[in-house]
């Protein structure tokens, strides 16, 4: 496997003309039924996504090519699914590992359009759950629009990193970058991890263990965020070097997302519907998560006091350490991750937390990408959330755990908090183009 691998890579540096048709048809056949449990295609992946950084594609340009390759995968194991049926497993592969199909199939009945979100991130079920939803004759427009949302997250998971560090080893960054990113990613990756560890084991108090390496986490930021400098200013020119005016304004209305007034009518409305719902736990912890997020990155700012990058015409008068936008953000993502894993696997519960911190992780980048804030600020903001939220659940769930939500509660609460984003995202928009106008 690596001595193939490493012919290929070494095929692609050669032939830099073939990159944008690898990365289309690696991400087809990663989402491809049967082949795409065959093939490692996520290491692949990421290897062409460091070519692809290297300068022969644009980090839009290889988004979107793994977007579409892995539309087609799905688009074309849902045919599979669709023209089969239950045919489907006599096909080979399937009739030597029937286990692959029984385990997609059990999945999608038991989650429905949510495995299909949700599964995306979980390696021997992507390729499998849309021939399943084809063979169980899940509706052509609902199959297409949950594709089109879950492709677009997986894309930006499993290329953005690899395209991150082709980029990286390509620009010349200041000397102390590699230590400091590497000091800081093993940081963070042990965060992660031991967390994870908890809670798949089944822990009782693995929230509180979350909290407490956030919060080892967060005071290594607080101490060491002087020391940061070079991996600011290098994350910082890697990603300014992104920049064009067609993206400016998406970027705007990204980050407009997490403003103080948006996130708070989020959380307000959030809370309010638990209350109405009768969810007097769960509202607790919403409230003290999102509200304890809001007044401890009041208070570090303050404390910190640390001045913005010079790109923004004109500065911001707040502080920068940590980012509010991160912080508020990813505190509402978290909290409704958290509730939606309530009762499920710690696989499944796991899962939710990472779907949740994409349109979280969209603000918090978002504030880099406008110079608003250094990286560090918004990878501070995350932890801090992340402390807050696992606190929280700690307090709320120490004599028992907290009980799933009801389907009949999610439908209230989802299309509410979402019309509410998206009216204000489309307020800003018409007021944008207004001014525009003018």
């Amino acid at each position: 496997m690596s001595q193939w691998l490493d012919s290929l890579t070494l095929w692609l540096s050669a032939n830099p003309q073939w990159l944008g048709l690898a990365i289309f048809l690696i991400a087809c056949i990663e989402c491809l039924a049967i082949a795409g449990i065959i093939v490692p295609g996520t290491i692949i992946l990421f290897a062409v996504g460091v070519l692809a950084g290297n300068g022969a594609l644009t980090l839009w340009e290889t988004l979107a090519l793994a977007y579409f390759g892995g539309l087609l995968g799905d688009a074309l194991s849902y045919t599979a699914g669709r023209y089969f049926h239950q045919d489907i497993r006599r096909l080979p592969g399937l009739r030597q590992h029937p286990q692959w199909l029984a385990a997609a199939e059990n999945y999608f009945q038991r989650f429905g359009v949510a495995s299909l979100l949700v599964g995306r991130y979980i390696g021997p079920l992507r390729p499998m759950l849309p021939m399943v939803a084809g063979m169980l004759n899940m509706p052509l427009g609902r199959f297409i629009a949950v594709s089109m949302l879950a492709a677009a997250g997986w894309a930006i998971a499993y290329m953005l990193p690899g395209w991150a560090t082709g980029a990286a080893l390509r620009l010349p960054l200041p000397p102390g970058f590699w230590p400091q990113a590497g000091a800081l990613a093993a940081g963070l990756a042990l965060a992660l991890l031991v967390s994870a560890h908890g809670s798949l084991r089944g822990q009782r108090h693995a929230s509180l263990l979350a909290a407490g390496l956030s919060l080892a986490l967060l005071i290594g930021l607080m101490y060491s965020w002087p020391q940061l400098t070079q991996l600011d200013q290098g994350l910082l020119a890697l990603i300014q070097e992104q920049r064009s005016a067609s993206l400016d304004s998406l970027m705007v209305l990204v980050t407009r997302l997490g403003d103080f007034q948006t996130q708070l009518a989020a959380g307000v409305l959030l809370c309010l519907v638990l209350l109405a719902t009768r969810q007097w736990r769960m509202a607790s912890f919403a409230g003290m998560a999102l509200l304890g997020t809001a007044l401890a990155n009041d208070a570090l700012k303050n404390l910190f006091a640390r001045t913005r990058p010079q790109v923004l015409l004109e500065p911001l008068d707040s502080f920068s350490f940590p980012s509010g936008h991160s912080s508020a953000a990813f505190a509402l993502c978290l909290v409704l991750a958290l509730l939606a894993g309530r009762g499920q696997p710690p696989r499944m519960r796991l899962t939710w937390l990472l779907l949740g911190g994409l349109p979280a992780a969209a603000i918090a980048g978002s504030r880099v990408y406008l110079g608003a804030h250094w990286p560090s600020d918004i990878i501070a903001g995350a932890v801090l959330a992340a402390c807050i939220c696992a606190l929280s659940l700690t307090l709320v769930q120490w004599r028992s755990p907290l009980s799933a939500l009801s389907a009949r509660i999610w439908w209230l609460l989802l299309p509410a908090i979402l019309a509410l984003l998206g009216g204000i995202a489309i307020w800003h928009w018409s007021a944008a183009q207004l001014l525009y106008r003018y």
